[in-house]
């Protein structure tokens, strides 16, 4: 990187001798004039006697006029030896000798307060030195009073010279555009904010990108969120948006949603479009927090879903554009193995093993556990020219003029054999301008040194630059989801299989969808709101398991006699099939003993309840508890144990004698009784006398 940095010193010395006092202050330039380059035609030129039109505007933003203001064009005609320099140029990190060229017909000139000035400048190639194909350094400068420069617009010229009799090589430039936004519901039934209305509205992002797929080439390949679009979906039927302060409330359907995606439909019908896992899950973060299993699930629910609301059975799923395009073998693997074999990433992730010169071919062949991965390779300083920089100036024509500059380097670089493979690629999460967009594929499609090609038709060369491999950093670890963050959602996992695994049809749960959405990537730098996302989803599954419980769990159970068998039932409240197994175990075998094997899965339809007879042995009288775990019928547990007492009333052998005595001494008592009363009630004999008797 030393030795690099030297080299592009050294060269822009020799090029482009320092010019220091020609430097523009930059808190000047601020506080008195904005300079505007508004156009440069035609784009490039291939003719010597072209001439070569430069026009803007120079603004006076004081309240102040400011006197004796000159435009002035400065040029060099050495061409940049490499794309590098042409970076550190537009970049402003070198102070090149510029030779003064002309002015314009704006010469020493006032400029109102607050007011502006158009200016225009004509020159050809001969007379800015031009003589060789290559790309040139230009510089437009605000001078007052004929030496002090307080406003600088540096940009290029594109020389392309035709050789007669020479055929131009094409280079193969693929695009691809990103339609990708964070997750707006927690559950499926209820948003989490209402946002998409303003992406949807006149200057909405998703409006700009509509605006952009309807003048789009149909080479250019779209990366699409299928979460975004089963939002929308939800969003063209009436909605419900969950506020943490005021409650749920009811929307209305949207038309501007379903309007949205009627317009995509027809607009992308016969381009390429790739489908990202479901609400762009954050693959790295997963791969290392162990949920796994999260990335084929995204994977394929998301090919499901583009294929459902995009009403085609062409989609892509082999093909994905991980977050920042940056991944490791690990997370790389993941998506081998759910069936990708093709992933758009930063040329950065994938550097070559030594510094080149040259533009390298944009495919690479990586190894995985899944076999050969094609690695895509986005070059960053084209993708650059697709977005306004932060802050910078919003020119359309700049970045037009750097597109073409940088392509045109890349083509007239040396030692081309075959077509160089180049692909082009914004951030994932842009904020497009329509008009930079379409002017720039218009501008790539009309370039005699591209072709513009589906990205899924770039493969890698059969001689390849030496790669270092997959080259993850520090600081790409630290911007991922952390344990801290994912660890509750590796809990709402568990739980969210937990609702299907227990139905009798068992399936995908309900509840996939919305453990992706707070998995997205989307919360990687607002991890508050993706929180409050899982909340929500826990709640809502936490409910749902709590849809099929064990009745009667708040008072005791009766077992009458040493032994018998106690009920034990299970109310399904839910709106499916379950099929269970119900576990029963003493927690005191001194007092309790419980015999109970369930050998077949017990099945409860909807709104109904079931349950078991459990056999058990008293071995003294009181309260006893067993704890009760329903399970799965793959015997995973299904919720909490239960704790269920058992009031037992069962005798020992010692009480059963005492008890008997008893009994006999009470029926001897009462057959006394019984004899004494019958002999009371016999009649008394008559008494015989003397007197009675007959003589």
């Amino acid at each position: 990187m030393i030795r690099k940095a030297a080299l592009i010193a050294s060269l822009s010395a020799a090029l482009l001798a320092p010019m220091v006092a020609a430097a523009p202050s930059a808190a000047a330039g601020k506080q008195s004039v904005e300079l505007t380059l508004g156009s440069v035609t035609p784009d490039y030129t291939t003719d010597l006697n072209t001439e070569i039109k430069f026009s803007g505007t120079v603004s006076n933003t004081t309240s102040t006029a400011l006197s004796g203001l000159t435009i002035r064009l400065r040029y060099n005609s050495q061409r940049f030896t490499d794309r590098a320099l042409m970076r550190a140029f537009l970049a402003g990190s070198t102070t090149p000798q510029l030779t003064p060229s002309s002015t314009s017909q704006l010469s020493n000139q006032a400029v109102a307060a607050n007011g502006s000035l158009s200016w225009e400048i004509t020159r050809t190639p001969v007379q800015l030195g031009l003589r060789q194909y290559g790309v040139y350094p230009v510089s437009v400068e605000v001078v007052q009073f004929g030496y002090q420069v307080i406003a600088e617009q540096r940009s290029v010229i594109t020389y392309t010279p035709t050789t007669p009799g020479q055929k131009q090589q094409k280079a193969r430039l693929a695009v691809a555009l990103p339609v990708i936004d964070q997750p707006h519901r927690s559950d499926d039934a209820h948003f989490v904010d209402d946002k998409l209305v303003t992406a949807l509205g006149q200057k909405g992002t998703l409006t700009n990108l509509a605006k952009i797929a309807k003048t789009a080439p149909k080479s250019v390949t779209w990366f699409v969120d299928p979460g975004l679009l089963d939002d929308l979906n939800q969003m063209s039927s009436p909605y419900t948006v969950r506020m943490t302060k005021k409650g749920d409330q009811s929307k209305p359907a949207s038309q501007e949603a379903k309007l949205w995606l009627d317009t995509m439909r027809a607009e992308l019908a016969k381009s390429p479009i790739a489908a990202l896992p479901y609400a762009d899950p954050d693959v790295a973060a997963l791969a290392h927090q162990g949920l796994d299993t999260q990335t084929g699930k995204a994977l394929t629910l998301g090919g499901q879903k583009a294929r459902q609301l995009f009403k085609r059975d062409d989609i892509q799923t082999a093909m994905n554009w991980p977050v920042d395009g940056a991944l490791d073998a690990d997370a790389l693997d993941l998506l081998s193995v759910g069936g990708v074999k093709s992933v758009l990433l930063n040329s950065a992730n994938v550097p070559t093993q030594q510094q080149v010169t040259s533009t390298p071919d944009a495919a690479a062949t990586l190894d995985t556990v899944g076999g050969p991965v094609t690695a895509l390779l986005a070059d960053p300083d084209l993708g650059h020219t697709f977005e306004f920089e932060p802050g910078g100036q919003a020119s359309t024509t700049l970045n037009k003029l750097r597109f073409i500059a940088e392509t045109a380097m890349i083509a007239g670089e040396p030692g081309q054999t075959t077509p160089r493979s180049i692909v082009v690629a914004p951030s994932r999460r842009w904020n497009p301008n329509p008009t930079l967009v379409k002017t720039l594929l218009k501008t790539a499609d009309k370039l005699p040194w591209l072709q513009l090609t589906p990205l899924a038709s770039i493969k890698p060369g059969k001689t390849q630059v030496p790669r270092a491999g997959l080259t993850y950093t520090e600081q790409n670890r630290k911007d991922e989801l952390g344990s801290k963050y994912l660890t509750p959602i590796k809990e709402l996992a568990a739980d969210a299989a937990l609702t299907s695994q227990i139905t009798v049809t068992k399936g995908d749960s309900a509840f996939d969808a919305a453990v992706l959405r707070a998995a997205s990537s989307a919360w990687r730098n607002t991890t508050r709101a993706g929180r409050a996302v899982t909340k929500q989803v826990q709640a809502t599954v936490t409910d749902t398991l709590g849809r099929i419980q064990i009745t009667g769990a708040d008072r005791p159970r009766s077992l009458a006699g040493s032994d018998g068998q106690v009920p034990i039932s299970v109310r399904n409240s839910g709106t499916q099939k379950i099929s269970l197994f119900i576990e029963v175990k003493s927690n005191d075998r001194d007092m309790l003993a419980v015999d109970f094997k369930q050998l077949e899965p017990l099945t409860i339809l909807p709104g109904q309840s079931g349950g078991v007879q459990v056999t058990m042995t008293a071995k003294s009288s009181g309260d006893a508890t067993v704890m009760v775990q329903l399970r799965t019928s793959d015997h995973q547990p299904y919720g909490k144990p239960v704790k269920l007492t058992i009031r037992t009333t069962g005798y020992t052998g010692i009480a059963l004698v005492i008890v008997g005595a008893a009994l006999a001494v009470m029926l001897a008592a009462v057959v006394t009784r019984i004899l004494r009363r019958r002999s009371l009630k016999k009649p008394p004999r008559a008494p015989q006398t003397r007197e009675s008797e007959s003589v």
